[in-house]
């Protein structure tokens, strides 16, 4: 079985990976190489090139949010207690599928539980795979407490522990390493032969619209800005990088931030669909960017 990513995740990148193949280098396949991926997210892309290379020499992801890398250097280290654990919940859970109650007492207790972040890691990691199992559209937010506050979701019998996927990604994140931190933190581990691609939070098309508050703090236009500088530094020392975002131009015409800060670079608008909104009407079509040096 194939790797593929173990979490729902806001803006995951399963639909873009043919263009994103598309922007990478024609001899990848030839020559060893070493990806980074600093937002890591879902890991969609990440799980593709894990499969589709295997010349591939190192990879290394990274995330702010330390919720998510543990539970990526959870199922590469301790994927049989992960298990497990999930296992127990799924049997537990679909039991009282039918008794709406019971299932939000248990649900907002294991809600509770995982906002002491009082458990051992491999619990702690099974908790934040259960509540995104289970959640409101499979969501992932959490309040300036970096308390998780996001509500029970509608699913009667989610499945809440594929094995045989766990099992699969487990293999492939043994030549993986996990980082915690900030997203220029990755510079030091740029050497030949590198291939970045940033997924960073995307840049709200409207005010209601942000799905960024993966961490406490939020990534705003300073951010973004202080994301295409970083990329500046990577272009001036000769690594490839690859960057997605959302096309505020889309949505209204007048808005050049994406074009005006990235003008010096391959900026492409590619078709793509938003799957997670609260008003079913409000997932379609949309352009996004693809953007290169």
């Amino acid at each position: 079985m194939r790797a593929k990513p173990f979490l729902k995740w806001a803006g995951g990148k399963t639909q873009l990976i043919g263009q994103i193949k598309e922007q990478l280098p024609n001899n990848i396949k030839t020559k060893g190489f070493t990806y980074i991926e600093p937002f890591v997210g879902g890991g969609a892309v990440l799980f593709w090139i894990l499969e589709e290379y295997p010349n591939l020499k190192n990879a290394i992801i990274n995330d702010i949010n330390q919720d998510l890398t543990n539970s990526y250097l959870t199922i590469k280290h301790n994927v049989q207690d992960l298990i497990q654990i999930l296992k127990r919940w799924e049997v537990d859970y679909h039991s009282i599928s039918k008794n709406q109650e019971k299932k939000k007492e248990y649900y907002y207790e294991k809600r509770n539980l995982f906002n002491t972040r009082k458990s051992n890691q491999t619990t702690q990691s099974a908790l934040f795979i259960f509540l995104n199992r289970t959640c409101f559209n499979g969501l992932y937010r959490v309040n300036r407490k970096n308390e998780f506050n996001v509500p029970i979701g509608s699913y009667e019998t989610p499945q809440i522990c594929n094995e045989e996927n766990l099992l699969a990604v487990s293999k492939v994140l043994q030549k993986v390493e996990i980082l915690n931190g900030d997203f220029s933190e990755t510079l030091k581990y740029a050497t030949e032969n590198i291939i970045f691609y940033f997924d960073p939070p995307y840049k709200p098309l409207n005010e209601t619209s942000s799905f960024n508050s993966y961490a406490k703090d939020e990534f705003d236009d300073e951010e973004q800005i202080r994301l295409k500088e970083f990329c500046e530094i990577l272009d001036s020392q000769k690594h490839q990088w690859i960057l997605s975002n959302s096309d505020v131009k889309g949505k209204d015409p007048k808005n050049n931030f994406f074009d005006d800060l990235y003008a010096s670079f391959n900026i492409l608008r590619v078709n793509a669909r938003r799957s997670i909104n609260a008003n079913p009407s409000k997932r379609g079509e949309l352009t996004e960017l693809l953007i290169t040096n």
